[in-house]
């Protein structure tokens, strides 16, 4: 018996499937091979068309199938990790209206800003424990106030995830997880969020049906199971964002537990026994995966937009030509720490949470013509990067979670030494590295809500630990003296 999980993000969709029993997974892949299209037709704008999701999706099943050589008839269940935030629009037809805005758009900031002013900044952090922000809602009010045509059209407005699964099953739904990611639930009221609907002038029937996030969630249509090469009615049974779902594969689920990724964006994701939230709402709270209102489980999350990004950019501008990413790991170990005085302010993808919705830019501070190489560069952004985390860990401890231990799946940035060891050197955690990524724990997430596994323990009795980074007590003065001089070129 097998699981299939997506993880659909916004460099390519992955997909692997699992063997519920061994938890072993025959077939791994994404699609497309380079990294899909994010249109930026203004500063700050960030767009992509959904269909390219689903057409990768089902270019990548058909290569996990091939690659795995065993009868669709065999997969259980699926599951789907998604890019948080974003918002699909469709009309009557449940057709695509426009491009989706993703979630590195920052022009929903001022929409998200003015709501917290109007409705009142502790009525917002009480009821929805964050500012409106740049999120789903924002967004969506954009589209009122700037394409009045194409807001005329809307049936329901979903995120990702609920699209690509209303594309597997024809059932327009989301869940609670969904609507809080989109800062659209009262977690007073434990229903969507009325008041803010009210102030922006949506109409409540734009939300699909809600379901739970664990579950039958619909069928696959027979159609698009002959289009896949997969069995009709193989039931969809967990959907979630990407970071909630990220926490699930490392089996984060209660409280004082940490997980975090070092992909397009870097995160830190630690779960609350509490309905807590940052006054300024640098990091955000949300309904994890298991939040119920009589068991609340509150996902508190640090985004950092500009990490995995930034080491492609240098590696596609500083790094010598054709130099892989491992190879620039290694590069990076010749350097000393603290890239001999070099900073880099890593912000460099839209606005910042962390920062109070700031665009600082990416900078670089400290360069020395005579002595400074390339290698010092590629150091200095994986050191800025563990930085950027560090800073807004500090906002998450004022809020009693605390970093003693780090689940991270061994990939992307946390494959490389520097950027893991720094990050341990100066939060003093112990740093573990799994053989799990997200469209594996969507996999197990699926296992789960179709009841194969009887609870968490069971689905995740297989995950393996690969790697264990302890702090550095001799390196911990000196990389703590690199974060002060990081701090003091930030706040410059």
């Amino acid at each position: 018996m097998y699981l299939l999980g997506y993880d659909l993000g916004s460099s390519s969709v992955k997909a692997s499937l699992v063997n519920a029993e061994s938890g072993e997974a025959p077939a791994t892949d994404f699609f497309p091979k380079r990294e899909m299209e994010i249109k930026a037709v203004k500063a700050g704008w960030a767009e992509q068309d959904p269909e390219v999701w689903w057409e990768s999706l089902k270019q990548v099943t058909k290569c996990v199938l091939a690659e795995a050589g065993i009868n669709p008839a065999e997969i259980a269940a699926i599951g789907i990790s998604y890019q948080m935030h974003g918002l699909v629009l469709v009309d009557k037809d449940l057709r695509v209206i426009r491009d989706s805005v993703i979630w590195c758009d920052s022009r929903a900031v001022p929409y998200g800003e003015k709501a917290f002013d109007r409705i009142g900044g502790d009525k917002c952090l009480s009821r929805l424990l964050n500012s409106p922000g740049n999120f789903t809602l924002s967004k969506l009010a954009w589209v009122k106030e700037n394409e009045p045509d194409n807001y005329a059209k809307i049936k329901y407005y979903m995120l990702p995830g609920d699209y690509i699964a209303m594309r597997m099953t024809g059932i327009p739904c989301t869940t609670v997880s969904g609507l809080s990611e989109g800062i659209a639930w009262d977690f007073t009221e434990n229903a969507p969020a009325k008041f803010l609907y009210d102030y922006f002038g949506f109409d409540m029937n734009l939300i699909p049906e809600i379901i739970p996030t664990f579950g039958m969630q619909g069928g696959m249509m027979a159609e698009v199971a002959e289009e896949m090469g997969l069995t009709k009615g193989i039931p969809v049974t967990y959907r979630a964002g990407d970071q909630p779902n990220n926490a699930l594969s490392l089996n984060v689920l209660n409280p004082g537990e940490i997980a975090a990724t070092g992909g397009t964006s870097g995160v830190v994701y630690g779960v609350n026994e509490e309905a807590m939230y940052d006054p300024l709402s640098r990091v955000n709270s949300f309904a994890h995966v298991n939040y119920t209102p009589e068991r609340t489980r509150i996902g508190v999350l640090l985004c950092i937009n500009g990490t995995a990004i930034l080491n492609t950019w240098i590696k596609n501008n500083v790094a010598p030509e054709g130099l892989a990413y491992a190879e620039m790991n290694e590069l990076a170990k010749t350097i000393p720490i603290g890239s001999q005085g070099i900073s880099i302010i890593p912000f460099g993808n839209g606005a910042e949470r962390v920062l109070s919705n700031k665009e600082p830019g990416c900078s670089i501070h400290g360069i020395n013509f005579l002595c400074h190489g390339k290698a010092h560069l590629i150091r200095a952004a994986h050191e800025g990067i563990a930085f950027s985390f560090k800073y807004g860990m500090d906002i998450m401890n004022c809020m009693g979670i605390a970093t003693k231990t780090i689940r991270a799946g061994h990939a992307n940035l946390f494959l490389s030494p520097v950027f893991r060891q720094t990050l341990s050197n100066i939060t003093g955690a112990t740093i573990e590295l799994y053989n799990t990524d997200g469209s594996i724990g969507a996999a197990r997430g699926a296992g789960i809500g179709a009841g194969i596994y009887k609870n968490a323990e069971e689905a995740f009795s297989t995950l393996k630990k690969v790697i264990t980074v302890m702090p550095e007590k001799e390196n911990e003065r000196v990389s703590l003296e690199a974060y002060d001089r990081w701090l003091k070129a930030l706040n410059r």
